[in-house]
């Protein structure tokens, strides 16, 4: 079942910003007059409603967005790199893989998140003219676009779902009741994928039912097709119990003890879903007497006798699936300012360029990936772009941010692999 894929997306590089000046007929001695690069393409998430499972994404390690190009003269802006959209399922969750923070719950359809910012472009030569150099030989590098590691997980976001033993007969009840098509065969786990229909009422309600992949003895511990089958039937908010009443293969009051204790297992509150326990099979010559121990054992609970292979009793189930659900809707909306898990990506400003660390008395440290980037492409020895790299981190706010942290005339300021002085 293809419900948990892992892949590696980057945003697009800024495109750097140009070095030119301005050769015209009337302007001989021209300043200069290079533009910025273009910012790198962002990547998005977005619903795709024709998409039902990851499988799509299962062989993607990474994804790419599009680089900014570099700035050109005559002030000309370079172009902005391609963004791209990745089509996930409804009810995909995106975490971050390096610590699991829950990054975006697409839970509606036309749901579009932005998860990873292209990099800003580089400022073009005409942004570094001052008065004591109006010919500046430097132009930024653009900033990397930000990566990072996803676990994409998806959680089916029906209404109800059937559990059960393999072979129990869920695939033929959903065949019955929605437009599915699953495969039906005798052996377990003909099931491997969910298969989702919609049940649609004649009083014109309907809800949306998913026949989950069998359940074996040790699924809380991962076993079989375990976590995969578990993870789904969180998010259904009525489950439909199907149990064997022929007898034939199984004891169904064992069934029913043993994975009512594998959803207790895996998570507590799954013991508080509503559940419609069906005696499926009831068509058997001995299903009557199978389910009479049943009740022995269980005598409060209320069980549906229905036979899918003939569409008998079908109906009672779907009606009293209905009434659960709407119920767990309107309770929903009652604690809808109390959701179940929260969200941290925050679409904030980005993240100061630089922090300044105090590395001992009167020795500073700049601390941040562009300015060791411009640090690597300029060369200090020369005076022009010693001046202009200067230039750049008194805009950027590094002298300010470093005075306010305590430095002085004379400190050491460790930048990239260079130590500088600190002059106010």
């Amino acid at each position: 079942m293809i419900d948990l894929v892992k892949l590696h997306v980057k945003a697009g590089d800024g495109g750097r910003g140009a070095v030119a000046w301005r050769h015209e007929k009337y302007y001989p001695n021209g300043g200069p007059f290079g533009g910025d690069g273009g910012d790198g393409g962002d990547i998005w998430f977005a619903v795709d409603t024709n998409e039902t499972t990851l499988t799509k994404l299962r062989f993607t390690r990474s994804i790419k967005a599009g680089n900014g190009a570099p700035g050109m003269t005559k002030k000309m802006h370079g172009k902005s790199g391609e963004d791209v959209i990745v089509g996930v399922p409804l009810g995909t969750m995106i975490r971050n893989a390096a610590n699991n923070d829950l990054l975006a719950d697409l839970t509606e359809p036309g749901q579009k998140v932005l998860i990873a910012h292209g990099g800003r472009g580089g400022l073009g030569n005409m942004h570094f003219a001052t008065a004591r150099n109006d010919a500046p030989e430097y132009a930024q590098p653009g900033e990397i676009g930000e990566s990072l590691d996803l676990q994409l997980e998806l959680r089916l976001l029906a209404d109800a779902g059937l559990i059960g033993f393999p072979s129990v007969g869920k695939s033929t009840f959903l065949s019955v009741v929605t437009n599915a098509k699953p495969e039906i065969a005798d052996y377990p786990f003909t099931t491997i994928e969910p298969n989702i229909g919609v049940v649609s009422l004649p009083d014109e309600r309907g809800f949306v039912l998913a026949d989950m992949p069998g359940l074996i003895e040790g699924a809380s511990e991962g076993k079989g097709l375990g976590h995969e089958f578990l993870r789904h039937i969180r998010r259904c908010r009525v489950l439909i119990h199907v149990l064997d009443m022929s007898g034939s293969e199984r004891n169904p009051a064992e069934d029913y003890e043993i994975i009512n204790k594998e959803l207790a297992g895996y998570d507590l509150s799954l013991e508080e879903k509503p559940q419609i326990v069906v005696a499926n099979k009831m068509d058997d010559e001995y299903a009557g007497l199978v389910l009479e121990e049943f009740k022995q054992k269980y005598p409060d609970l209320k069980v549906y006798e229905i036979s899918a292979l003939t569409h008998e009793g079908i109906n009672e189930v779907l009606y009293a699936a209905m009434e659960q659900i709407e119920q767990a809707r309107e309770a929903e909306e009652e604690n809808r300012e109390a959701p179940e898990e929260t969200v941290v990506y925050r679409y904030e400003p980005k993240r100061p360029d630089f922090t300044v660390e105090s590395q001992g008395p009167r020795r500073w440290k700049v601390v941040s990936e562009k300015i060791n980037r411009l640090v690597s492409e300029i060369d200090l020895d020369r005076d022009d772009e010693a001046y202009q790299f200067a230039a750049t981190l008194q805009k950027m706010g590094v002298d300010k941010a470093l005075y306010d942290a305590g430095a002085r005339n004379g400190d050491q300021v460790i930048v990239g692999d260079y130590i500088m002085d600190f002059v106010e």
